[in-house]
Order: structure tokens, then sequence, then C-alpha cells
């Protein structure tokens, strides 16, 4: 995520959520939240603590996310880097203490864990004290864990990720992909399984083999510890945490036959889900749900928004709540209700269970300014029991056929500007009013946005610097200034998405570096994103995506991105790839018999098309390629080639590749055309 930031804007949460629960409770929007939040705790007091990735440590109290943060840190927030955990001392009411795990920037990029002391709802000025320091990170910006959570043993628990190297986990030479355990004060405890075998501050692991464990939990009533573990292409898992236990990654992803690994408690796969997060076992000082729910494991998809629970003695695992905007950790509440964290929802959302709860107004409506003729949309938020019904009215009379949990005035005029929105919400139990909203009706007119850079069409491959421009011209303010621009990078990844770059405000270029140590899946792409301002408050947002360069493997494997490197899957045969005429190529990966690359292939032997090659065997070949101009439709993508390369190709029966030339100009066949070259 590689430029510099400017500012860091995040909207908060605008109450347009509403998640599907069981029958008898109630699911309410408990505090809008900005959204980049990444995990949530209740403080021994009752007010919930939230981190945002930016380095941001919120305070929500009695509802209300206060405005000054706890602390703020200097953080890496690219990819999945940045403030990840909070974790209060066992202490906290006596000493003060709330630990944080955050991506520190020096001495290197490295996940450090770190203690401050809490004067009231902010630290203590200076108070930081580093309790543990972990590996220096590599170029790969994912997988980095950061739950963390004090035992009943007084011991701290921190999840670790692979660092995006699934070989690290199985290693005792390094933190990464494993659990720790330490001390309050980051020494590392004589007992740990591993004290007397690994050296160093890998003294301190406690179990390895995870992939990314994001979340944990620990059962207070019995001191069992459930990790969720995110996993590669096949499984989710939960394991439950135990001393000395391998969990197998990347030797076993789900459950496995080798004695030597620890299967999950509970696991499911690719249909259900792509990321398990949440995490929370239902005890409170205040039992709200029903008896059957007691002691249950509740955990949530990210990509698909659901909350599901398990019976931690059975395994007994049943649907719960679906609909959340990717949620990103669970916790119950010290009234009993559970709480989720949406990211996407940019929201903390509360579900509570009430058989005869009137309703109440969790998010008011806000006030819209519109130029003439743009739809206006107002939204509230409430909670109460099922069902609600909805009345909007507009300077105190009813709107015909307004009863959704939100309203939109279609083209409004400038006789409409002025009018007051409101809502009454109801169910069998009562009523509750909204307060009002205004609707401001202008002339001005909406900017107009645009990016000029990179231009449609634009691929990628890792280490690639993409650099992006754009212009904002408002009819009112002419050309807009730097500071009218905001841009934002997201990596959409399958059927979700990741942030690659937040919020940049203040520029009208920037650039980012695309990782070589991400996604290698065919199904990802970047989309660049412009929102220009004017001075009126309008906004105007724009996008353009960018895909990357791919090879195709006719063996019946899947496209794979390209990185700068040229990734090329292992196999028998060579492949040697140079960017200059007249040099001898040099290697650079296998390559298997009967792949095709997302490059012109020579067939022939020294001279191109010398003969047509239509039966089986190996053939020598070298051959220059001329700079294509036009470039090749490659799974539909434009791709430049150029160079000169060797390639070794063992042929197919029945299946020739033929070499046709006409004037000069030679046309290599085989499956699909693969483009020309120049003899």
């Amino acid at each position: 995520m590689g430029s510099v930031l400017l500012a860091l804007l995040v909207p908060l949460g605008t109450g347009t959520h509403a998640a599907t629960v069981p029958n008898g409770f109630v699911d309410s929007i408990f505090v809008g939240v900005p959204s980049d939040v990444t995990a949530m705790k209740f403080a021994p007091d009752g007010r919930l603590f939230v981190s945002q990735q930016s380095g941001k440590l919120r305070v929500v109290q009695e509802g209300t996310l206060l405005a000054t943060p706890f602390v703020t840190l200097p953080v890496d927030d690219s990819g999945e880097r940045g403030l990840l955990g909070v974790a209060f001392d066992p202490d906290f009411e006596t000493n003060g203490f709330v630990y944080v795990y955050y991506t520190a920037t020096s001495p290197t990029v490295h996940n450090r864990v770190s203690r401050f002391t809490a004067n009231g709802n902010v630290t203590v000025p200076g108070s930081e004290v580093v309790i543990f320091n972990l590996n220096t990170l590599s170029d790969a910006d994912n997988h980095n864990g950061g739950a963390i959570h004090f035992g009943n043993d007084g011991k701290l628990y921190i999840a670790v990720g692979d660092n995006g190297t699934g070989p690290n986990s199985q290693s005792l030479g390094n933190l990464f992909g494993k659990m720790l355990r330490i001390n309050r004060d980051g020494s590392i405890p004589v007992d740990n399984p591993f004290f007397d075998t690994a050296s160093g501050v890998n003294r301190a692991i406690w179990a390895l083999g995870v992939r990314n464990p994001f979340t944990t939990a620990i059962q207070r009533s019995t001191g069992r510890l459930f990790i969720n573990d995110v996993g590669g292409s096949s499984w989710e898992e939960i394991n439950e945490g135990a001393p000395g236990a391998n969990y197998g990654w990347p030797l076993a992803e789900g459950p496995s036959s080798d004695p030597d690994f620890t299967n999950p408690f509970h696991y499911y796969g690719r249909s259900d889900g792509c990321a398990i997060t949440g995490g929370a076992f239902y005890e409170s000082a205040a039992l709200a749900f029903p008896t059957a729910y007691h002691g249950d494991y509740f955990y949530a998809d990210y990509c698909s928004g659901w909350v599901r629970r398990i019976d931690p003695v059975t395994g007994a695992d049943v649907a719960f709540a679906a609909g959340i905007g990717f949620p990103v950790d669970l916790k119950v509440g010290p009234d009993g209700a559970l709480y989720y964290l949406a990211r996407g929802d940019a929201l903390v959302g509360r579900i509570s269970y009430a058989n005869a709860e009137p309703p109440s107004i969790t998010v008011q409506p806000a006030d819209r300014t519109v130029p003439v003729g743009q739809s206006a949309s107002f939204t509230v938020g409430a909670s109460g029991s099922a069902p609600l019904a909805y009345q909007w009215r507009r300077n105190g009379n009813v709107i015909a056929g307004a009863n959704g949990s939100s309203h939109t005035v279609a083209n409004p005029q400038l006789s409409h500007s002025g009018a007051l929105i409101d809502v009454v919400v109801s169910n069998s139990f009562g009523s509750a009013t909204s307060d009002t909203a205004q609707l401001v009706v202008t002339q001005n007119s909406v900017p107009a946005a645009a990016i000029t850079q990179p231009v449609s069409g634009t691929t990628y491959a890792g280490a690639v610097t993409i650099n992006y421009a754009g212009t904002g011209n408002d009819a009112e303010d002419g050309i807009l200034p730097a500071s009218a621009f905001t841009w934002w990078v997201d990596l959409h990844h399958d059927t979700h998405m990741h942030p690659q770059v937040p919020r940049v405000s203040g520029s009208k270029t920037g650039s980012f570096t695309i990782p070589t140590n991400d996604e290698t899946s065919p199904d990802v792409f970047y989309r660049i994103h412009l929102e220009v301002t004017d001075s009126g408050g309008l906004t105007q947002s724009v996008s353009r995506d960018i895909q990357p360069r791919k090879f195709h493997d006719h063996a019946g494997h899947q496209p794979r991105r390209a990185s700068a490197a040229a990734r090329w899957p292992a196999g028998h045969g060579t492949a040697h790839l140079r960017g200059r005429r007249g040099h001898r190529p040099q290697p650079r990966s296998g390559i298997a018999p009967g792949r095709e690359l997302g490059l012109l292939i020579l067939v022939g032997r020294r001279r191109p098309c010398a003969r047509h090659l239509d039966s089986g065997g190996e053939h020598d070949v070298y051959g220059a390629v001329r700079r294509s101009t036009r470039g090749v439709d490659w799974h539909r993508q434009r791709v430049d080639v150029r160079g000169q390369f060797r390639h070794q190709h063992r042929l197919v029966p029945g299946n020739p590749l033929r070499c046709e030339c006409d004037a000069g100009r030679c046309r290599l066949e085989d499956h699909q055309r693969l483009g020309d070259f120049q003899q």
C-alpha cells in the first residue's frame, strides 16, 4: 500500500445495516465507528475500546464514540498491518495497564506488543513500555495475526501470522505462524513447552503450525483457548489451544491423518465462507440469552457476513445471524448482549434477547445537502422487538408509502429546501420518534471527477509502481484544488476486498507499489478510487480497475498472476527470459511440459518455422521476439511482450504446434493463437 499518507479520512457508519437474527432476538446499531476497525475489547468498567488499523485506539463510553483517541500510534498500516489487538491487564482497575499489538516502523518494520497506562479516557503521555518485539517483517504485508488475551494463568497469549510464508509456521527459529505465551513484563515463562529446545525470544513459542490466527478467545469458566485460523484454499479452522500443539500449516489444512498434527476442533470449507473472524464464548455477569446459549462459542466469517454458534462440548454447530458487512470481531458485553464489529458497515452492532422491548432510536437521520434533481436519502437505526414499523414524515406530515428504515426524496427542487424529515418507529410495545433532519437543495452543481492515470486497460505485475492521477472540475469553483481530492485503493479477491491504500487527501497524484508476496489467485484486481469535493460539500466518486498479467497452464491448472520475477510453475524443462536483444538468455524458472506462458513461445530450430513440429519429443529453440505494439489477447488482458528467450517444449502427439510464415512474418498456433513474431 505504497504511497505516503497525507491524511486518513475514514467515514463513520451511517446505519444502513440490518442483520438477520433468530426469533426473539433484536439486532441494533450500538455505535458508528470508522471503517478501518480491526478489533475491540470491553474494559472491566464497561467501556468499549476499538482499534483502528491506522493506529488509533478509540473509546466508546455510554454508547458514544469519543472524539479524542485513547492513543494514536505511528504504525505501518499497509495491507493487513497496523493496530490489530488490544487487551487489559488482569489488574487494570488498580494499575490501568492497556496492552496493544501493532506494526511498528522502527528500527525495522515489525509487530510489537506495548503497554500503556490509562488516565481516564486517554493514555498517560510517555507511558509506553515495549513488552515484546517480534521478528522483522518481510515485504509480505499479510498474515500478521494480532489477537492478544490474558489467560486464566495470568500469562499474555499472542497470536502471530506466518508473514505470508508458510514454512515459517513449522520452524522454531522464528515467531511467525505461532501462538506465543509471555509474562506481563515481556519475560518468557520457564514452563513454556519449547523453553529448553528453542533459544532467545523463540522460547516464547507455545504452539505452532498456524497460518493467520486473526482472532482468539478464552472461556473464563474453563480456561479453554480457541484459535480462529484463517485458511488457505480449503478450510477455515477453530483450533483448541494446547501447549506444544502443532496445527499442521502449511503441511496440513483442516483435518489430517498425521499423528504429529493436532486436528481442529471445528472446520468449514469454501462453500460456507472464506475467512473466519470474531470469536466469543457466551459468558457474562448478566446472562441475557436463553439457557441453551450459555457457554456456546460464537464465531463469524468475514466474507459471508454470518455468525454461527457451536457447543464446545458436543461440537453441535448452528446458524445464528447473517447479513453483517465484513465482521472482524465478536464480544459478549457486560449486559449479556453479543456485540459484533462490522468493518464493511462501519459500526458496532448489538444483538440482544428481548421479547418485549419497545423501539429506541440508535442512529438518527442526518442532514442532507443535494443539488436540484439529485435524490436525497435519509436512514434511521432502531432497536426493539420485531417486527418494527416505520413511518416517515415531512414537516410533521405523514409521507404516504414511506414505511422502511430509509426514505429517499426523489428529484428534489429548490422549493423542497429546508424541509424537516423525521420518522416514527413503532412495534407492539411502544413507539419512538427520531430527531429531525434537514433537507437542503442547492443550485450548486455536483463536481466532475476523472481518473487520467492509469489509463483504462492497464495491467500490473509484482513490484511494479502504479502511478495515479486525476482531474476535478466544478461549475462554480472551476478547477478543484488538490485539497479537494481523496484517493484510496482496494485489492479485490474472490467475493471480498482488502484495503490496499487507505484514504489519502490533499494530492491530485500519487503512487503505490504492487506487493510481490500477496494473493496469487487469478481472481484478483486492484480498484483505484477518486473522490472530489467542491466548496459546497458536494462530492463525486469514480474508480478504475487494473487487472493482473497472467499466464495459463494447459495441464488443467488455473491461470496465475505474473509477478515481477515472472513466477512460472515448477516442472520439467527450462525457460529463459531476457529483455535485451543480442544477449544470451539467463535461466528464470521451470516450466512443465505442455504448458503455455503468457508470452509468445517460439518453436522451430534456431530459425523460426524451420519445420512443422507435429510429433512427440523435445526441441531446443532460440528465437527473437519483436516488441509487440499490439500486445497479445491473454485472458482478456493486453500483454506487451519483448525480449529474447529459449524454451524447451514437450509436444503431445495429435496436438501439433504449427508455425506459418508469410513475407517475413511468422505465426505460431497451438490450441489458440498465441501471437505474431518477426523473423
